[in-house]
């Protein structure tokens, strides 16, 4: 029976494997990292609505400010797209993050862009496209906010929103409080099909969003996850050949730091 029973899930691992190419670079698969973060300040408004205007989902990370406000940043220290030299965790929304240029870096046009709070980023949310929401660190104590932040408006949902963390305490804890909400476990390309299995099974998550590496993620490893009945994604990718492996391997969607630019590459290809 042991050898019947381990014959029947390489089968369906060879079966995945050999039909992989199930999505391609569209405006449904492709994920625009810290919204269209290569046109637009990186988690901000402009990048956001950037992408959801060129018709994409996006993804942005959150943190809970001192004064427990949940906003959209990406460093641990707001210093290097603010000049602030602070902990995200240890700033005050109403005092300090509020005040801020997050977009002058970037280019004169984007002065006095302000970070974002999650409830101004819900907005956006519509069907057809996805909102990633990353939510950084492992300390679980902004899970409530969240939770208390979505229960508040009308226009995010689980058909159009979804939680990634490296945390895995947050996975947990983002499962438990808002079950209905698909959530997704953060995890570098070296971690091995056994180990992600291992992880997913433990926190009760919908699936793995893993960085990609084509020397390390072949179509075999994501087939393995998806035979145990996981979703799999892929990160960062800004070039059009390796978001086309990622793809024909069986990723499901691609976060990219370009998407408009890989989809008329790609459209321009065909």
């Amino acid at each position: 029976m042991k050898m019947l029973k381990m014959a029947s899930i390489a089968g369906t691992i060879a079966a995945l494997a050999g039909c992989a190419t199930t999505s391609e670079p569209a405006y449904d698969t492709l994920i625009a990292h810290r919204g269209e973060s290569k046109d637009a300040p990186e988690n901000t408004l402009p990048a956001y609505k950037m992408a959801v205007d060129r018709g994409f989902g996006f993804e942005c990370d959150v943190y809970l400010s001192s004064d427990k406000r949940v906003f959209s940043f990406h460093d641990s220290n707001l210093k290097r797209t603010t000049g602030k030299d602070l902990p995200c965790t240890k700033a005050s929304w109403e005092e300090t993050i509020s005040k801020l240029d997050a977009g002058k870096w970037k280019g004169k046009q984007w002065a006095g862009t302000r970070p974002a709070l999650l409830e101004e980023i819900l907005e956006l949310a519509r069907d057809g496209r996805q909102i990633y929401v990353e939510v950084k660190g492992n300390n679980p104590v902004i899970v409530p906010y969240i939770r208390d932040i979505f229960a508040r408006q009308t226009k995010a949902t689980p058909r159009n929103v979804l939680f990634i963390s490296f945390g895995r305490e947050i996975c947990r804890a983002l499962k438990k409080q808002m079950p209905e909400y698909r959530v997704y476990w953060l995890v570098g390309s070296s971690a091995t099909v056994d180990s992600v299995l291992a992880t997913l099974k433990d926190l009760g998550v919908d699936g793995v969003d893993q960085h990609f590496n084509p020397k390390v993620i072949t179509a075999e490893y994501i087939a393995a996850i998806k035979a145990a009945g996981f979703e799999y994604h892929s990160w960062t990718i800004d070039k059009l050949d390796i978001a086309r492996m990622a793809f024909a391997r069986g990723a499901q969607t691609v976060t990219t730091n370009c998407a408009k630019k890989l989809l008329d590459e790609y459209k321009a290809a065909r």
